[in-house]
């Protein structure tokens, strides 16, 4: 998700909830304790120099029971993020801390945003021999012999 896309979210709520991959929401008493813009510049495995920019919120939750944030101040927190930081409409992660620091992804559900599970990825699969493209095989051309039956040698 976008920060256009969140700043647009946040015009039309109430109230804020986030939600984790297993389904639990964040304590409604969190606070967004940064929001920044981070740079990563970085050599992949198949030596290409990369740089990324993600805008970053992260999610803290302590005992402030009483604590809640509006959707119009975390739009205000976003304004001055970007003035201040200079921050482009970038996708934007999210950092939560259960047992660890977690990095996510950030959708909408039109109720709560969502944090998405994220994953690692080969950047030069092409240099590494891992192929990209699917193999494309004609079913007409297979065998009716299952291919790890006993003569299939396979095994």
């Amino acid at each position: 998700m976008k920060l256009s896309e969140v700043k647009s979210v946040l015009k039309d709520l109430r109230t804020i909830s986030f939600q984790l991959p297993n389904g639990d929401l964040v304590p409604n008493h969190f606070h967004v304790t940064e929001v920044g813009k981070i740079t990563k510049h970085f050599i992949d495995c198949g030596g290409t120099e990369r740089k990324e920019e993600i805008v970053n919120f992260q999610l803290w939750d302590a005992n402030d029971y009483d604590h809640r944030l509006h959707p119009e101040k975390l739009f205000n927190i976003i304004e001055l993020s970007i003035k201040a930081l200079e921050i482009e409409d970038l996708e934007i992660e999210v950092e939560y801390q259960s047992d660890t620091i977690g990095k996510f992804g950030l959708d909408f559900n039109g109720e709560s945003f969502l944090l998405t599970n994220k994953q690692t990825d080969c950047l030069a699969k092409d240099k590494c021999g891992i192929s990209t493209e699917k193999t494309k095989v004609q079913l007409s051309r297979l065998s009716d012999e299952p291919c790890c039956s006993p003569e299939g040698n396979c095994c």
